[in-house]
């Protein structure tokens, strides 16, 4: 096994953990071994890591693909950094890279084991935290749209948060097909989401969107609640909704509308290699709302769930 390179520090494996679930006390900033990479894997030292609603719900213990048999556990699903390690593979060490990671695996670790089906390189075009913030939004939103919602040109599409971390990617990605996209955002972010391509921007705080989106072919849903309640309304007979959350079988069949049982979003390199050649070309823009040193990562949890910031909250952990 090579050694790590000579910029790594090997004792600097710092990770964001949980070993139990609750609150915000419990996401601690502490020191791990620095795993060894296999012969499908390389060891990333990580530069950015994104934060997810996956992180909080996870260490809340809402997120039932994490039981209490699976704690202690490292969160983070999403990075971007340079590779320090090979074992079998074409990559090099020195790599910019950025990937969507298994839950096995913790992103939020200054040192992390990747999968070479989960590897992408980096375009030169991006710097680390834009990289980071798109992996896992990017692969949600084009997952529920193409992969399950099987969205076409010149469908009509609302997308529910427009200017939140999915709901941004996924207004651009629509808008890229070539979809009439409808999208929902507050006052202040009505013209950021019609910059990003939505062709109409509902204030849902002053509008009632099924009164202006209609006879849709697809909604996008992120919010659940009453805002995926109301949304069956507007979809034609036929027409989909793909949620992040649990979908309402009973007003789906009222309505005559199809859904997608509950669903996460699952790493795949080919299609965020598709990403990254939109990132390069400046058709696909992440949005960094703010970032975070490591240590503050309590508080960057705090403001992504708190504050609905506009695009991504980001870790710098080097």
């Amino acid at each position: 096994m090579p050694d790590l390179d000579s910029t790594t520090p090997a004792t600097a494996n710092r990770a964001v953990r949980i070993t139990h679930f609750g609150g915000p006390e419990v996401i601690e900033v502490t020191t791990i071994d620095t795993p060894y990479p296999a012969a499908d894997e390389v060891l990333v030292r990580v530069h950015s890591a994104s934060v997810n609603p996956v992180d909080w719900k996870t260490a809340e213990g809402k997120y039932p693909p994490v039981g209490e048999d699976a704690l202690p556990i490292v969160l983070g699903r999403d990075l971007a950094g340079t590779i320090a390690q090979v074992a079998d593979s074409d990559w090099s060490v020195g790599d910019r890279v950025f990937a969507f990671i298994g839950q096995d695996r913790g992103a939020q670790s200054v040192f992390v084991c990747v999968k070479t089906s989960e590897l992408v390189a980096m375009p030169d075009a991006i710097d680390f935290d834009a990289a980071a913030g798109s992996a896992l939004a990017v692969m949600t939103a084009w997952q529920g749209l193409f992969d399950h919602g099987g969205l076409t040109a010149g469908q009509r599409v609302l997308i529910h948060g427009g200017a939140g971390g999915v709901g941004h990617m996924a207004v651009q990605l629509a808008r890229w097909k070539g979809a009439t996209v409808f999208a929902t955002a507050s006052g202040h972010d009505l013209d950021f989401v019609r910059n990003l391509g939505a062709d109409t921007v509902i204030d849902y705080k002053n509008a009632r969107f099924e009164d202006i989106a209609t006879d849709l072919d697809m909604v996008f849903d992120t919010q659940g609640g009453e805002t995926q309640a109301r949304s069956f309304r507007v979809i034609r007979e036929g027409g989909i909704l793909v949620s992040t959350l649990d979908p309402d079988t009973a007003k789906a069949a009222e309505h005559k509308v199809r859904i997608v049982p509950r669903w996460h979003a699952e790493p795949d390199a080919a299609t965020l290699g598709q990403v990254a050649d939109l990132l390069a070309s400046g058709a696909l823009k992440v949005t960094v709302a703010k970032t975070f040193p490591l240590e503050q990562v309590r508080a960057a949890h705090a403001f992504a769930q708190d504050e609905h910031p506009r695009g991504k909250v980001v870790l710098r952990l080097v």
